[in-house]
């Protein structure tokens, strides 16, 4: 089904009913009664049969993939700490509309990880000639887990120093990236619903953190996408959220706002509204919410106001403040 068809069909439903039925869905029912003593016992049987496997030589081949795997696991190329910048190579570039690109970067090694967790980012620096230093963070957009690279996704802002310098360089060019530049500390199931407001580039973050919850069989956590762009061809990573749409109903819904859509555009118009995050959001009284923020400086001051600096989230402000949301559920990237 198409994001169009499907808007479709939530346009002819009461979005408050739709809302109200996401978000009370049950997703890890708790278990009761006596099946811990059965699951235990159970446990042990097992546990005993695991061990007189382990003594055959099918069990010794299995004992010694696992070994060799944690031998081998993948070492990070980036580690923080005084590591300082390292300079990586620009492999491919991806068009991905009119003003933004895709810049896939080589690790130093091929079968390394970039080193970064949920809700972390990475500064890029180049110095133009007879100039000083331009240094801007990103955050990727690749797995944390794919090897041997590192996707960055850039938008061009004319006055952008470094997004100009990226959109020109070319493939076996170099950037010095520095990094893992730790945010918001994620665990799984650390809270029960998160809501995300994004704006144009603001939905890299917010990507990486849907990715760490999805590919988390252990995770429950419920999520709510709203974010804003000005044409339907500026949505980012639009395949990328409808599957997750697609794959977990129950969990993920998104809501897209435009400034200028199409006459077929059956979504919301204009600008993200206190209205729209009013009935979308999970209320401020809901147990264990976040909200995430992420985007121009526009945004964020009409949504939450903008932080003071990485250490400093600032006073919160705006819809969220007005809609009953404390200091401590809003988190602004």
């Amino acid at each position: 089904m198409t994001m169009f068809a499907r808007s479709a069909f939530r346009a002819a439903a009461p979005l408050r009913q739709q809302i109200r039925k996401y978000a009370t869905e049950q997703t890890n029912p708790s278990q009761g009664g006596n099946k811990g003593l059965v699951f235990g016992a159970a446990g042990l049987a097992v546990a005993g049969a695991g061990y007189y496997f382990l003594q055959t030589p099918s069990g010794q081949k299995v004992e010694h993939k696992v070994e060799e795997a944690i031998q081998h696991k993948a070492k990070p190329a980036l580690t923080g700490g005084d590591q300082g910048f390292v300079s990586l190579l620009l492999e491919d570039i991806e068009i991905i509309n009119h003003n933004t690109k895709r810049f896939r970067f080589k690790l130093p090694e091929e079968d390394q990880v970039s080193g970064l967790t949920a809700c972390s980012a990475i500064l890029t620096k180049f110095t133009p000639e007879g100039g000083k230093p331009v240094v801007r963070p990103y955050t990727p957009i690749s797995d944390e887990d794919a090897k041997g690279f590192m996707d960055l996704m850039v938008k061009k802002y004319e006055q952008g120093p470094m997004s100009s310098h990226m959109h020109d360089m070319i493939p076996g060019q170099r950037l010095d990236i520095k990094g893992p530049l730790p945010k918001y500390k994620w665990e799984e199931n650390k809270h029960q619903h998160i809501a995300c407001i994004a704006g144009g580039t603001g939905i890299t973050p917010m990507y990486q953190l849907f990715r760490a919850i999805f590919k988390n069989p252990n995770d429950k956590t419920k999520v709510t996408l709203v974010v804003g762009n000005v044409t339907q061809e500026d949505i980012l990573l639009k395949n990328q959220l409808e599957e997750l749409e697609n794959t977990y109903p129950q969990r993920f819904r998104a809501f897209y706002v435009l400034d200028k859509p199409p006459k077929e555009w059956v979504g919301q118009s204009g600008y993200i509204t206190k209205d729209l995050l009013k009935q979308v959001l999970p209320e401020p009284k809901s147990e264990n919410i976040k909200v995430f923020v992420c985007g121009p400086n526009g945004l964020m001051n009409m949504i939450c106001g903008d932080k003071k600096s990485p250490r400093d989230q600032g006073e919160l402000v705006g819809y969220l403040k007005d809609l009953g949301y404390s200091q401590d559920q809003v988190y602004k990237f």
